[in-house]
């Protein structure tokens, strides 16, 4: 706490007691506690400042390279572009051919009599 030990926070004590006198210590420790009390709370109102200072240099930040990729975006895509409705043959070229899927061995054939690309694998 504050590079203090508790050896010297003793020494303090006692030495309070001692200066200030037992009557009037419970009031200066209240007094103490109250102004270290309004000190947190100015700090810790000065860092929720620069806290919320940061947060809005991100959010504008943000919003910016929303921008930005928003208008590349827009640049490749244009509103007024002609897109093919779905089910139109457009421009594409056509898909790669797809192998049709292998059907289950009839088990009623011999091996051998199934062409060897429907035998199942070993």
């Amino acid at each position: 706490m504050f590079g203090i030990d508790s050896s010297e926070l003793a020494v303090v004590a006692i030495l309070a007691l001692i200066f200030i006198g037992p009557k009037d210590l419970p009031k200066v420790m209240r007094t103490a506690g109250y102004w270290v009390g309004k000190v947190r709370g100015m700090a810790r109102h000065f860092t929720s400042g620069i806290e919320n200072m940061v947060r809005e240099a991100e959010l504008e930040e943000m919003e910016k390279r929303w921008r930005e990729e928003n208008e590349r975006i827009m640049q490749l895509h244009p509103a007024d572009a002609h897109y093919p409705e779905p089910g139109q043959p457009d421009d594409m070229p056509p898909l790669a051919e797809v192998p049709e899927p292998r059907l289950p061995l009839d088990e009623s054939q011999p091996e051998d009599e199934i062409p060897p690309e429907k035998r199942p694998l070993p």
